[in-house]
């Protein structure tokens, strides 16, 4: 299938590893270019020249939590290529534990961060792509705690829902103006995040082996299976699917 790819410019947050690392990748293989952005310098850096360096992909150094970031990621996409069609929003997980551990200072910066930040993008880029004639698509990196709640997970379990209900209402905001609005709720994908949430268990193999009996395909994800998914949402393929939260998850989620 041509996903209709070549020659579009996409912005990815979060995306010097993991989930957006592998969009990115996804993306650049079927000829867009991209501008990833991330928290570490060198890591940015890192992942540009990975990506094929200028030709392909632009590095940005930017937080999702500060008010500049949407500015600096349109700006880097309109100086390299002069368009913008789409971007992925993700951020790194915010930290794991119980409701009754969290701190209200964990729960502020967590918002700032995995929510507000996450609006903010979207509503700036936005409204680029809604002066565009040819519109765009935004995804949203969130979790299947959108649908039920993951253990010591107490603040995606949160934040993710009314995160998807704000890109669910985005789409009703942007989709007369040719703008699609869409969420990936990825399960147990094979990332540093997720081994980091295994090794917390205390025994990192056996938790791997305990989520993985309860996944219908009996394994976790593979981190270019999302990408490769994501890159069809954020596509001209994907044309007529806005308000969609995606599940990425090898049948973990069981709601329909």
């Amino acid at each position: 299938m041509d996903l209709q790819l070549k020659d579009r410019v996409y912005l990815l947050t979060g995306a010097t590893r993991g989930l957006g690392r592998a969009t990115a990748e996804a993306l650049v293989a079927d000829g867009a270019r991209v501008v990833v952005s991330g928290r570490d310098a060198a890591a940015v850096e890192a992942t540009v020249a990975a990506l094929g360096g200028d030709g392909s992909a632009r590095g940005v150094v930017a937080d999702n939590a500060d008010p500049g970031t949407p500015a600096a990621l349109l700006g880097a996409a309109q100086d390299a290529w002069g368009r913008v069609d789409g971007v992925l929003i993700s951020v790194g997980g915010p930290p794991a534990g119980l409701i009754t551990e969290m701190t209200d200072e964990q729960w502020t910066a967590a918002f700032g961060t995995v929510f507000l930040g996450a609006v903010r993008l979207a509503r700036e880029v936005g409204a680029v792509l809604g002066a565009s004639p040819d519109g765009g698509s935004i995804a949203f990196v969130l979790s299947t705690s959108v649908r039920e709640p993951i253990i010591d997970l107490a603040i995606s379990n949160g934040l993710r829902p009314g995160l998807a209900m704000a890109a669910k209402t985005l789409a009703d905001e942007l989709g007369p103006c040719g703008v699609r609005v869409n969420g990936l709720l990825p399960g147990r994908i094979g990332t540093e995040r997720v081994a980091q949430l295994d090794a917390a268990r205390g025994d990192a193999e056996r938790a791997r082996a305990e989520m993985s009996a309860q996944i219908p395909l009996r394994r976790y994800g593979l981190p270019e299976e999302f990408g490769r998914v994501a890159a069809f949402l954020l596509s001209p393929a994907a044309s007529y699917l806005s308000g969609v939260m995606l599940p990425v998850d090898g049948g973990l989620l069981r709601p329909l």
